[in-house]
């Protein structure tokens, strides 16, 4: 039977690591302040959260430092933001 969860591998990667411990997430998303918001509201305020214009302006790059509990913690955050309309995750 084919595996189904676009998650394993990440999960399978995370594993590795000792948790809990400081994550980080890359996103890009088009300079809409909405959107902007949108991605930021998902992260407590311990975030450590940075921001660079893209050249042409069109998008930004979110990088958001947390410390993450677990994998699943991760795996959950990434599910979460998937509703965010033109959001990439890297």
């Amino acid at each position: 039977m084919e595996n189904t969860d676009e998650y394993a591998k990440l999960r399978e990667q995370l594993a590795t690591l000792d948790w809990p411990q400081v994550y980080m997430f890359k996103f890009i998303v088009p300079a809409i302040n909405k959107q902007i918001a949108l991605v930021e509201s998902k992260f407590t305020d311990d975030a450590v959260l940075y921001q660079k214009e893209s050249s042409n302006g069109k998008y930004i790059s979110i990088t958001i430092k947390e410390v993450m509990l677990n994998p699943e913690s991760v795996i959950d955050k990434y599910k979460e933001m998937k509703g965010i309309e033109g959001l990439m995750a890297l």
